[in-house]
């Protein structure tokens, strides 16, 4: 094999030829490989190969030949696209090589065209490269001449001249060039001489040229035979048989009115449209005189194409007239008359195009779905349009519609790039249904179409968005852990894993507690919970801050503020302040046997630590030693006398106040006031040491006390063996069971805050009266802060916190009223 390169330094252009010389059948391969770097064709290769050749035999290395690697082919799905129905070519991606498919017969393929070709496009991807592939078909002399007919009739006058000629029609061959016929020979010579001459279109003329006149006489008939020779090796031929019957004197021949016959129609015209009218003249008289009209020395193929009238030299369309397959027909017209003369003229009918054939449109490479962020300019398909039609007729345009993104752009004559015009947004629009026209210039032009859809692919492109910019939401005190306050929502535009929102607490605090100690957020739904049980004593509201955050890549993410408000409930009852109730000092207010109506004897101070309605407070007489005497006021808690105080009054005077709250329900606390009706302190103090009238009541109260201790003690006993019966019996279970290897789930109680025993006094005030036994004097003393709030907690255990609070209060007898 020789192989000769060249390069040249303009246009990157490259030629490669290989020469290989096959010394058994005596045939050259040819491969002319041209190269061409445009904007989205990359280059051009033509290759020949003989016809006939067996599948899987080498076409060319089209790998090497376009500088590609083999593994460029493999990576970009290298492939063959061809527009005829057949594909003779096949690609070994593997190898980089070009292979015969299918048998090739050139005859079929072009018939007497030369040279034959077909061409394909090899198509890579990742990128697009586009490059076009011609091949050649040699001819091998795969075909015998042969003659229409296997005999050829003939009348000759026997006075006929020396030099008279007579057409014979000539041989077919289906090879081109020098396999095509190249000589014809006659035998036997003794009377005619064999002419050949060459037509402008190629075809040959035979003629048989008589030498010798002949004598009907001697020899009526003769029998000759024309051999048609090829050049092909081996050598093929055809014969036909010629039979000449030699009739009498006939000395005229016909003569055609003109040689050549030019004429013009159009293609698709019907069957029976008149092309032209040819005409001969004959001297002789009477049988002799009379003319017929036939066609010959024609293919098969013209004869079905058209038909001759034999009287009247009138020529017809006889068949479908296809410009794309043949624009130009020569026939040879004979003119005979009845003594066996003739004369013979030269048709030549013209083809003229009709716009009948609708642009074709194919997509060679189509990515039916392309990101959001692609920048304009981006390829999305590579489109072949294609005109059988000629001239204007052939020629195309592609569009398509005006409001898209998108648009066309001529790489190549009869390809076009369809690429992005705009950048593109999936959330304003997910696909596009793009419409591609394809027009030629004909009058009137033919349009095809081809719609194409394509999508949008998703980029986390948008963050979430919380449906408000901040939100409020209420939860009632002494809520249950784990409850439901409300919930947040937040949209992403973007789609499937970049719309999926997840939601985060951020990390704050409250008063020096992680937020995450009050609420937690569901990730998924965004419902937020409440983690332990609020007191709104303790506090009020808080603020903290939720995150919404995609699932894209990178995550996108946006915040909102939540504040929750703590409603209040009425959990407290009121608080009475003043007077204070102690349990083993009494302690009395002074009213002078002089005081008038509305004496202000004394004030009940109370508070409730709840607000709003719930911490209003009234003031009601629940029981007094004479109530016609005293009132209590309903909102200020004022003690006032109603009448005069007189002699015939009580010294001893005790009051039951109740305060009671406005909650729902509502909640109250009952304070016992003893006042003294007297004028000095001896007085009281000798009223209120006198014990005997009170004897009979501490004695039952004794007996109930002693009663209530005895059951109590009882029921402390009962739960003791209980619990101490339901400890073994566990214990004795919990032994089975780890013997037994069963997994044992431990079970671990939540921790809960106390909510109870908080307020907002920090102080109890103790008020301590001393006296001296058979003393009518005594002295008061008020003592300062005696004890205070104390909240303990164990942080190892699961209890609630604990108030303990110490007091001293003087009571004046063991039944002072407790609080409720």
């Amino acid at each position: 094999m020789e192989k000769d390169y060249r390069v040249s330094s303009v246009g990157f252009k490259m030629h490669f030829m290989w020469i290989t010389d096959l010394r058994g059948r005596g045939q050259a391969l040819f491969v002319i490989l041209c190269l061409f770097k445009m904007s989205s064709v990359t280059g051009q290769a033509r290759y020949s190969v003989p016809e006939e050749q067996a599948e899987g035999s080498f076409v060319g290395n089209i790998a090497r030949d376009l500088g590609l690697d083999v593994a460029r082919l493999m990576s970009g799905k290298a492939r063959i696209i061809t527009k005829e129905s057949r594909q003779y070519v096949d690609l070994n991606r593997d190898k980089g090589t070009l292979v015969i498919k299918e048998r090739i017969d050139r005859e079929d393929l072009c018939g007497k065209t030369t040279p034959c070709s077909f061409n394909f496009e090899v198509i890579l991807e990742n990128p697009i490269q586009l490059y076009r592939v011609s091949v050649e078909v040699i001819d091998v002399n795969d075909n015998s001449p042969s003659f229409l007919r296997n005999e050829i009739s003939l009348s000759i006058v026997e006075n006929a001249p020396a030099g008279t000629r007579f057409s014979i029609e000539s041989a077919f061959d289906a090879d081109v060039g020098i396999n095509d016929i190249q000589k014809y020979i006659l035998k036997p010579v003794d009377h005619f001489k064999l002419e050949v001459q060459s037509q402008p279109d190629g075809g040959k003329s035979i003629e048989m040229v008589l030498q010798n006149q002949l004598d009907r006489e001697k020899e009526e008939t003769h029998t000759l035979v024309l051999i048609a020779s090829d050049g092909g090796e081996p050598h093929r031929s055809g014969t036909v048989r010629i039979y000449i019957t030699v009739l009498d004197i006939n000395d005229n021949s016909p003569v055609c009115s003109q040689p050549v016959y030019k004429a013009e129609v159009k293609e698709n015209s019907p069957e029976g449209t008149v092309v032209t009218t040819v005409s001969a003249d004959d001297a002789d008289k009477g049988a002799n005189g009379d003319v017929t009209f036939s066609i010959a020395h024609v293919t098969r193929e013209v004869k079905h194409l058209f038909e001759i009238n034999v009287k009247s030299g009138e020529i017809k369309v006889a068949g479908k007239l296809d410009f794309e397959k043949s624009n130009t027909y020569q026939l040879n017209v004979k003119a005979s008359d009845q003594g066996g003369y003739s004369d013979s003229c030269k048709v030549i009918i013209q083809i003229i195009d009709e716009n009948d054939n609708i642009p074709t449109i194919q997509l060679m490479s189509f990515a039916n779905s392309i990101s959001e962020d692609s920048p304009p300019g981006t390829t999305i398909a590579v489109i072949n349009v294609h005109d059988v039609d000629s001239h204007g007729n052939g020629v195309v345009k592609c569009s398509i519609d005006s409001d898209i993104p998108f648009k066309i752009e001529s790489s190549l004559t009869g390809y076009y790039t369809l690429v992005t015009d705009n950048f593109l947004d999936r959330e304003s629009i997910p696909e596009y249904n793009i419409t591609i026209t394809v027009s030629d210039q004909g009058s009137p032009p033919l349009t095809s179409r081809n719609q194409i859809n394509v999508k949008i692919s998703d980029v986390n492109d948008n963050a979430p968005v919380f449906e408000k910019t901040s939100y409020e939401a209420f939860i009632v005190e002494n809520n249950t852990p784990g409850l439901s306050i409300f919930s947040v929502k937040a949209r992403d535009a973007d789609w499937n894993q970049n719309a999926r929102v997840s939601y985060i607490l951020e990390d704050s605090s409250v008063n020096g507690v992680p937020v995450s100690s009050y609420v937690s957020v569901s990730a998924d739904s965004g419902v937020i919970h409440a983690v332990r049980s609020f007191d709104y004593e303790q506090i009020k509201d808080f603020h903290f801050r939720v995150k919404a955050q995609d699932g894209g890549s990178p995550p996108l993410s946006s915040n909102v503020t939540v504040k929750v408000l703590i409603q209040d409930r009425n959990d407290n009852p009121p608080q009475v302040l003043y007077p204070v109730q102690t349990g083993g000092s009494l302690v009395a207010e002074m009213v002078p046997r002089s005081a008038d109506v509305g004496y202000l004897v004394t004030k009940v101070v109370a508070v409730d630590v709840d607000s709003g309605q719930n911490a209003w407070l009234s003031y009601k007489l629940q029981k007094a030693t004479d109530r016609a005497l005293f009132e209590v006021g309903l909102q200020n808690g004022e003690i006032r006398t109603i009448r005069g105080v007189t002699d015939k009054d009580a010294v001893k005077q005790r009051l039951a106040v109740i305060v009671e709250d406005n909650g729902q329900p509502s909640r109250s606390a009952t304070v016992i006031v003893n006042v003294a009706v007297a004028d000095s302190f001896p007085e009281v103090l000798s009223e209120f040491t006198d014990y005997t009238q009170d004897k009979e009541y501490n004695d039952n109260l004794t007996f109930y006390l002693v009663l209530a201790l005895a059951v109590v003690s009882f029921l402390f006993i009962t739960c003791l063996v209980v619990i101490i019966s339901v400890k073994i019996y566990r214990w004795r279970q919990s032994r089975v069971l780890y013997h037994s290897n069963l997994p044992v789930i431990p079970y671990y109680p939540p921790r809960y805050s106390d909510t109870l025993g908080t307020g907002t006094l920090q102080h109890v005030y103790n008020y301590e009266v001393c006296r001296t036994n058979d003393s009518r004097k005594s002295d008061c003393k008020f003592g300062t802060v005696g004890s205070q709030n104390v909240l303990i907690m164990d942080p190892s255990s699961t209890g609630t916190m604990q108030r303990i609070q110490s007091e001293k209060n003087i009571l004046d007898e063991p039944d002072s009223p407790l609080e409720v």
